[in-house]
């Protein structure tokens, strides 16, 4: 009895022309984009997204990106949240400087330098 001749199966898109795997159109910005949307998040957006567009354009999914994107858009909201807090607190610090004028006051056990 013969055994049957399989053909070998074709090399798939990703290891074709070169024998190494593909790189996927803006999966590196996608990866750079998280740590740059860690410490500058509107940068790291403007990445993500970026990054989504060619890898969408090449027709792959680019989780990276999409991870920067909402790491970004968190951080943002986080920050606006902080600095409106910031915000808030100066202007009643001002405000209780105002009514109790210059110099060094003590307030229900705080003290205040105001001057």
């Amino acid at each position: 009895m013969t055994d049957p001749i399989v053909p070998p199966a074709p090399p798939t898109p990703a290891y074709a022309a070169t024998g190494k795997p593909a790189t996927f159109p803006g999966k590196t910005l996608g990866i750079v984009a998280i740590p740059v949307a860690i410490v500058a998040s509107v940068i790291g957006i403007i990445l993500g997204f970026v990054a989504k567009s060619q890898s969408k354009r090449a027709g792959v999914k680019n989780t990276p990106a999409t991870v920067a994107v909402v790491i970004g858009f968190i951080l943002l909201v986080l920050t606006i949240i902080g600095v409106a807090i910031a915000v808030v607190g100066a202007v009643a610090l001002v405000g209780q400087c105002t009514d109790l004028g210059p110099g060094v006051h003590e307030v229900n056990g705080v003290t205040y330098t105001c001057g």
